[in-house]
């Protein structure tokens, strides 16, 4: 899901292509960005290898 996110996908983009909330989406993303410390999608994207 995280992936999607730093792709440059919206919350609901992701909710609708996964079959979920976007309120469900909004807590795996956050919970992504606290466990690898990232501030913001584009330091997610970095912190997972993506570019920036």
């Amino acid at each position: 899901m995280a992936q999607l996110a730093v792709s440059g996908l919206t919350n609901r983009e992701i909710a609708a292509t996964l079959h979920l909330s976007p309120r469900t989406v909004e807590q795996h993303i956050a919970r992504a960005m606290r466990k690898t410390g990232a501030l913001s999608r584009r330091d997610l994207a970095h912190r997972l290898g993506g570019t920036p």
